[in-house]
């Protein structure tokens, strides 16, 4: 494997390049990255949809999801989670606080445009009519659980979510074949998905598949029956709701998780080896 003061040599000429490229490519490569994230999320749903045990559920879902990342690593995504490791480039004074900010906004309305995307040709394919359209309410469900969701818990799920996101990052780069950098992102990207934690992007997908969901009288019905929610509730999940109890915390948390706890962390671990080298 790569020593770990390489990754960070590595990740911070990564950071520098990505500010000195064209915001066409930049955007195209967002745009993937949240058509790849959306795609392990929908396959995840898939796989999950009629497990009743939570655990296992969540287990098999962890086992789907990870390909996202997966795709991104071997494809060149950018992805605003992964992106918030940039921030020891910033610290390291090879990038301005204002140049990561700019990165860091345009792939995170990217990974939005690429994540709807798959979105609505997800619900259009018909996919959503598994299981005679349980599947539909179940994403209603997963959509309501997410949009419901107390502020604080969704900011502190975030941080513990890309936590995992960036060491699996990290980990990927560390890796130097194809089969060592897939289970070096599998482990702890099941890890996140299997305790629930919260991923901005990923929401991405899951909340808009949700309102996509409820628009279909059958798989509404199915919701209120089997999860016992009344139309009332159902109606308050909504764009607003979407964005106000979720994206904004779990993305506040996704930042600090990933800057804070991975990336500032590791860099003054290893700060006194970097010192002269980059």
């Amino acid at each position: 494997m790569i020593l770990p003061k390489e990754i960070i040599e590595r990740n911070i000429a990564a950071a520098e390049k990505k500010t000195k490229m064209p915001i066409w490519k930049l955007t195209m490569l967002g745009v993937l990255a949240g058509m790849f994230i959306a795609s392990g999320a929908q396959a995840s749903n898939v796989a999950m949809h009629t497990i009743p045990n939570v655990g296992i559920a969540r287990f098999v879902g962890g086992c789907v999801f990870p390909i996202g990342l997966m795709m991104i690593i071997f494809f060149a995504g950018e992805l605003f989670t992964g992106n918030c490791l940039m921030i020891m480039s910033v610290i390291h004074k090879k990038v301005k606080v204002l140049q990561m900010i700019k990165v860091l906004c345009i792939v995170y309305l990217s990974n939005f445009a690429g994540a709807i995307i798959v979105t609505g040709f997800t619900y259009l394919s018909g996919q959503f009519n598994y299981s005679d359209g349980f599947l539909g309410a179940y994403t209603i469900n997963v959509a309501m659980t997410k949009a419901n969701l107390p502020f604080i818990s969704a900011f502190f799920s975030g941080i513990l979510c890309n936590f995992f996101v960036c060491v699996a990052v990290l980990m990927g780069a560390a890796a130097k074949d194809v089969i060592g950098k897939v289970f070096a992102v599998f482990f702890p990207i099941m890890a996140f998905v299997v305790s629930g934690f919260e991923h901005c992007i990923a929401n991405m997908y899951y909340i808009p598949a949700g309102l996509y969901a409820k628009s279909n009288p059958e798989y509404l019905d199915k919701a209120i029956s089997t999860y016992g929610y009344s139309k009332e509730q159902i109606e308050s999940l909504n764009w607003g709701s979407f964005f106000t109890n979720n994206i904004i915390p779990v993305t506040l948390g996704n930042v600090i998780g990933g800057m804070v706890f991975v990336g500032l962390i590791i860099y003054f671990i290893d700060k006194k080896e970097l010192d002269g080298t980059i």
